[in-house]
C-alpha cells in the first residue's frame, strides 16, 4: 500500500508539468535557514587559509563529501553531493574530490549548502548538496605537488603531480598529469594459526606480505561559449598495475610452505561531452554524452609443496552514455525537470583456472554481458512557503541484459522509482528532512563471471540468473546549527529489500553470488560539529559520529534469521583540527574506532573481519600563500587487521567445523610528506 501511495504522488506530481529551473536563487536576501540555502563567501574560510575548493568543501559545518559511486552504470546513478556552477561534472573515472582538488580557493565565489532542495537547483538524488560558484573573472594557476610516503622499512612511495588551469567567466581550459608508485595496507607481517574443530592448535605460520602499485593518470577539459550555449569537453587517460605477494612460512604443526602472487594491468580512458543553453529566461536545456572502455588483465598463482593453482582474467569493459534534461523554472514557488538517459555497458571476460596443470572447467569461464538501459524522469521542487519545500520525482527504468559465451540468455526489467522528500524548517536552526523512495540496485557484471582467490583454495562460478535487489526507503533527519558553525544531526532510516544479493550454492559443488529473498536494515546515524571557540580555543573543530546498525535476513542454508553478511553493528570516528596565526599553521587528527567489519557468509564457511582502531595526526605550514607543506603521521597505532575463518566439511548447515583459522597480520606506520607550490 505505501508502495502504491508512493508511485502514485509522484506521479502526479511529475506530469503536472515539464521542466525545472534554470537558475539558482538569490538566497542573501532572506534568512538562509528559511530559505533551504546557506551562504559561505571566502571570508568564512579566512582562518583556513585554504589551497583548493576541496579544502573549503572540508570545512562546511555539518557536510560531508560523497563523490559518488563511479561504479554505477548510467549518468545518474553515480552522482556525487557537489555540483560546480550549479552543474554536475560530466565526468565519471575522474573522482569528485579529484576535480574539486584542481580548482584553487581564489576561484572560488562562495559555497552554497543547499539542504532538503531549492528550485532551481537539481539534487542529483542527494538530501544535501553543495554548489561551488566560480568568480567570473580571469585566474590562472599552475601547481606542483612533489609528495611522497616514507616507511620505517626505508621504502619511499613518491607522488608527483602537475596542473594547469585558466578561467574567464565561462571559457576555461585546464589539464593535470599525475603519477605514483607507493604500497598500500597489502604489505606487513604477521601470523596464521589452524585450529582443529575442537579447538587444537594444529599449526602455527609466519606470514609476509609484500604488495606495489604504479599509476599515470592525465586529464583534460575545454569550455567554450558555442551556439548560444555552453559546450565543456573533457577526457582522461590512465594506466597502473598492482603486484601482490603473500608468503606463508610454517613455524609448527603439519603443513608446507606457502607463496602466491597476483598481478594485475589496467588502462582506462574516458571521454565526456556537456552542453546547455538557455532557450528562454526560463527554460534550459542540458545534453550530455560520455563513452569509457577500460582493460584489465590478471593472473593469480598459488604452490605449496608442489602443488600449484592458476587462475587468470582477460576483461574488456565500456560504457556509452546519452542524456538530456530540460528544466523550467516557472516562478519562485515552482520548478520543474523532465528527461531521459540512453546507455549500453558491456564486459568481455575470459578466465581460467588449473590444478597442477591441469585446467579445470568453470560456470561462466568465458562470458560478454551486454546492457542496454534507458530511462525516463521528471521531478518538481515546490515551496508552498518558505518553511516547507516539496521535492517529488519519478524515474522509470527500462533494461535487457543478455549473455553469451558459456551460456546464452538475455533478461529483460522495467522498474519505476519513485521519490518523496519534505522538508521543514519551522524556525532558524531546526530543520526536518523526510525522505521516502523507491531504489533499484545494479547487477555486478563480474557476479556473471567465475572468479578465485587461489591463496585460499576458493572458486566461486558465474550466475546469469541474478536480479536486482528492490528496496523501499525511509529516512527522517533532524538538523541543530548553532553557534554559527556548529551542526548536531540525528538521522534514522528503515530500508525493506527484495531479492537481497548474497552467496548461494550451484550444483557441481560450487558458489556463486544469487539472491536469497527479503530483508530488513535500520540505521542510527548521529554526527556532530562542535566549534570550540567557547570553549577557549579559537579556530578549532571537532567532528564526532556514530553510526549503530541493525538488519534481519533469512540465511539460504540454514534457514535462521542474521544479519546481512559483512555488516557491523556499531561504527564511529572522531576528527579534530586547529587553525592558528589566520591559517599559516594547522594541526589535527583523524581518530577511526570502528572495530568490526561484521560476518561474510559462504557455503562451506563464515568470515569474520576485524581491525583495531586507527589514528593519523597531521601538522600544516604556509610559510607563503603560494606554498603549503603538510605532514601526516598514518597508521600511528600500528593497528591490526584479522581474518577469523570457520571451515566446514560441506554445506555449513549440515557439516560440522574441521577447522579454525585466525589470519592477523599489520602494515606499520608511514610519514606522508606534501609539498604544494603555485605559480
Amino acid at each position: 500500500m505505501i508502495r502504491t501511495i508512493m508511485l502514485a504522488g509522484c506521479a502526479c506530481a511529475v506530469m503536472a508539468g515539464a521542466a525545472h529551473a534554470q537558475s539558482v536563487p538569490e538566497t542573501e536576501t532572506a534568512p538562509p535557514a528559511q530559505q533551504g540555502v546557506l551562504v559561505f563567501r571566502p571570508d568564512f574560510f579566512s582562518e583556513a587559509r585554504p589551497d583548493t575548493a576541496l579544502d573549503m568543501i572540508s570545512r562546511l559545518p555539518g557536510f560531508s563529501l560523497n563523490t559518488g559511486d563511479n561504479g554505477a552504470r548510467g549518468f545518474a546513478g553515480a552522482a556525487g553531493n557537489v555540483l560546480i556552477d550549479g552543474a554536475r561534472p560530466s565526468s565519471k573515472t575522474d573522482g569528485l574530490d579529484q576535480v574539486l582538488r584542481r580548482i584553487s580557493a581564489d576561484s572560488v565565489d562562495r559555497v552554497e549548502l543547499i539542504r532538503g532542495g531549492a528550485p532551481g537547483i537539481d539534487m542529483q538524488g542527494q538530501a544535501v548538496v553543495a554548489n561551488v560558484i566560480l568568480k567570473r573573472s580571469v585566474t590562472i594557476e599552475r601547481v606542483i605537488e612533489a609528495n611522497a610516503y616514507f616507511y620505517p622499512d626505508g621504502y619511499v612511495g613518491p607522488v608527483i603531480a602537475g596542473s594547469y588551469s585558466r578561467r574567464e567567466g565561462d571559457n576555461q581550459i585546464e589539464g593535470s598529469i599525475s603519477a605514483t608508485t607507493d604500497r598500500t595496507d597489502g604489505t606487513g607481517d604477521g601470523f596464521r594459526r589452524r585450529y582443529d574443530g575442537s579447538g587444537g592448535l594444529i599449526q602455527d605460520a609466519d606470514v609476509i606480505l609484500w604488495d606495489r602499485f604504479r599509476n599515470v593518470q592525465a586529464t583534460g577539459a575545454v569550455q567554450r561559449m558555442i551556439g548560444d550555449g555552453k559546450l565543456r569537453l573533457n577526457g582522461l587517460i590512465g594506466w597502473g598495475d598492482h603486484d601482490y605477494e603473500q608468503d606463508i612460512i610454517i613455524r609448527s604443526g603439519a603443513g608446507a610452505d606457502e607463496a602466491s602472487l597476483d598481478t594485475e594491468r589496467e588502462i582506462n580512458g574516458e571521454l565526456g561531452l556537456n552542453w546547455t543553453r538557455a532557450l528562454t529566461p526560463r527554460h534550459e536545456l542540458e545534453l550530455t554524452a560520455l563513452q569509457r572502455l577500460e582493460t584489465d588483465e590478471g593472473v593469480s598463482t598459488f604452490q605449496s609443496a608442489g602443488e600449484t593453482a592458476t587462475f587468470g582474467a582477460d576483461v574488456t569493459e565500456g560504457e556509452s552514455i546519452g542524456r538530456g534534461v530540460l528544466r523550467f523554472r516557472q516562478n519562485e514557488r515552482w520548478a520543474w525537470e523532465a528527461g531521459g538517459e540512453v546507455a549500453y555497458n558491456f564486459l568481455d571476460s575470459q578466465t581460467s583456472y588449473s590444478e597442477n596443470g591441469i585446467a579445470i572447467p568453470l560456470p561462466g569461464a568465458a562470458v560478454k554481458v551486454e546492457e542496454l538501459r534507458g530511462e525516463v524522469f521528471g521531478q518538481t521542487t515546490w515551496r508552498p512557503e518558505s518553511r516547507w519545500t516539496v521535492e517529488a520525482g519519478l524515474r522509470v527504468e527500462v533494461s535487457e541484459i543478455s549473455q553469451s559465451g558459456d551460456s546464452d540468455r538475455s533478461k529483460s526489467f522495467v522498474y519505476p522509482k519513485p521519490r518523496l522528500q519534505v522538508t521543514w524548517t519551522p524556525v532558524q536552526g531546526h530543520q526536518f528532512r523526510f525522505r521516502a523512495e523507491r531504489e533499484v540496485g545494479q547487477l555486478d557484471f563480474g557476479d556473471f563471471v567465475a572468479s578465485a582467490e587461489v591463496d585460499l583454495g576458493q572458486v566461486q562460478a558465474g550466475n546469469p540468473d541474478l536480479e536486482p535487489y528492490k528496496a523501499n526507503t525511509y529516512q527522517l533527519v533532524y538538523e541543530r546549527r548553532f553557534w554559527d558553525k556548529g551542526v548536531f544531526a540525528v538521522t534514522f532510516s528503515h530500508v525493506d529489500i527484495e531479492d537481497y544479493i548474497d552467496v548461494i550454492p550451484l550444483t557441481g559443488g560450487f558458489e556463486a553470488v544469487g539472491n536469497i529473498g527479503k530483508g530488513s536494515q535500520d540505521v542510527l546515524d548521529i554526527a556532530l560539529t562542535l566549534p570550540m571557540d567557547r570553549l577557549g580555543l579559537a579556530n578549532a573543530r571537532l567532528q564526532a559520529r556514530a553510526s549503530f546498525r541493525d538488519s534481519q535476513i533469512v540465511d539460504p542454508l540454514t534457514g535462521e534469521e542474521r544479519r546481512f553478511s559483512g555488516q557491523g553493528a556499531f561504527g564511529c570516528g572522531v576528527n579534530f583540527n586547529h587553525d592558528l596565526d589566520g591559517g599559516r599553521w594547522a594541526y589535527g587528527f583523524d581518530h577511526g574506532c570502528n572495530l568490526d567489519r561484521g560476518v561474510n557468509y559462504r557455503i562451506r564457511e563464515t568470515r569474520t573481519f576485524e581491525e583495531e582502531p586507527f589514528a593519523t595526526f597531521y601538522g600544516q605550514w604556509k610559510p607563503s600563500t603560494d606554498l603549503t607543506v603538510r605532514i601526516d603521521l598514518g597508521n600511528a597505532t600500528d593497528r591490526e587487521q584479522r581474518r577469523l575463518r570457520e571451515i566446514h566439511s560441506g554445506p555449513r548447515n549440515t557439516s560440522p567445523v574441521v577447522r579454525r583459522e585466525e589470519f592477523s597480520t599489520r602494515m606499520s606506520p608511514w610519514l606522508f610528506l606534501q609539498i604544494r607550490k603555485t605559480f
